[in-house]
């Protein structure tokens, strides 16, 4: 039996931290894409990418701007590039799809439900904001459902899947997301291999702890049986026990300074630090890391030659 290959995922900016909060966080096109390509050359296997506005960092939407790094990433280098449909809790659907539909990637993140997505509580930690929007877009989201309807998902099943041959991140943020998964694999609309990310500690879902992990693999097993792959993200300082305990269950694993700003006790200075912390953790699990061909390979990818930049 062959030996098991662990798929990294980098995620390497997001739109959950802001500038004020460490010096590392990419924010231009050219920071986005060094280090989305360094991440890849320490062995990230799939780059899950968002966008911010050049100026001061605040996520965007635009396709423009995405458009300024995703060639320049393929270029350099063979790893998957997976494009958020998430983008942020303040954005409509429309705004969030506007840059998947436009490059039809191999990949995207999929939100499986509405929920609360809190990011509020950093504001109990002084410091000296750079840009006025920072506190203002942490305390929006006291008031603020990040809706991901039914309808909404079906919608994404539908343009980005069956319309660009895109296959999904499937991001479920509590059990429930599973069961609304599998509800779309009963009527046909998604098949596998699964690539399932379970999202641990976001404020609105379940939280970052060894057992609600065990739990939701059971379930997911339950669910899908061999038909699926998982990984694990947890947010903040539970990143790296959390995914290394997801690697030794038989998953993989996302890093990212979209999901935490540091490594170790240290702010990361790139996402590459995370990317090497792990490749690290798994030589000692003695766990092989997956090269992008074997990923593709194992989720079922349309390949990098059918994207549209």
């Amino acid at each position: 039996m062959a030996p098991r290959k662990v798929i990294i995922t980098c995620a390497v900016t997001g739109s959950v931290h802001t500038p004020s909060m460490s010096p590392h966080l990419p924010m231009t096109p050219d920071q986005i894409a060094t280090d989305a390509i360094a991440a890849a050359e320490a062995g990230a296997s799939i780059l899950h990418l968002h966008a911010r506005d050049p100026k001061d960092g605040r996520p965007t939407a635009d396709p423009e701007v995405f458009m300024q790094f995703l060639p320049r990433i393929k270029q350099a280098t063979d790893a998957v590039i997976n494009i958020t449909t998430g983008g942020s809790s303040l954005m409509t659907l429309d705004q969030r799809l506007a840059a998947p539909l436009r490059a039809e990637p191999e990949m995207c993140s999929l939100n499986m439900g509405s929920m609360n997505f809190a990011l509020f509580p950093m504001l109990d930690k002084p410091r000296e904001w750079q840009h006025e929007w920072e506190p203002k877009l942490l305390e929006a989201t006291r008031d603020t459902i990040f809706k991901n309807t039914f309808a909404d998902m079906e919608g994404v099943l539908e343009r980005l899947g069956k319309g660009c041959g895109t296959r999904f991140e499937f991001e479920c943020y509590d059990v429930g997301h599973l069961y609304s998964l599998a509800h779309f694999r009963d009527r046909g609309l998604v098949s596998g291999p699964l690539f399932i990310q379970f999202v641990l500690g976001i404020l609105g879902g379940i939280g970052a702890d060894p057992d609600n992990l065990i739990h939701m693999k059971r379930i997911a097993d339950k669910l899908f049986g061999d038909s699926y792959q998982f990984s694990v993200l947890a947010a903040g300082r539970q990143q790296m026990p959390l995914i290394s305990i997801a690697a030794a269950m038989g998953g993989n694993v996302r890093v990212g300074l979209e999901d935490s700003l540091y490594d170790g006790r240290q702010l990361a200075k790139s996402n590459a630090d995370q990317v090497r912390r792990i490749r690290g953790i798994l030589d000692g699990l003695s766990l092989e890391v997956a090269t992008p061909a074997e990923a593709r390979e194992m989720l079922a990818l349309k390949g990098g030659d059918r994207v549209a930049f």
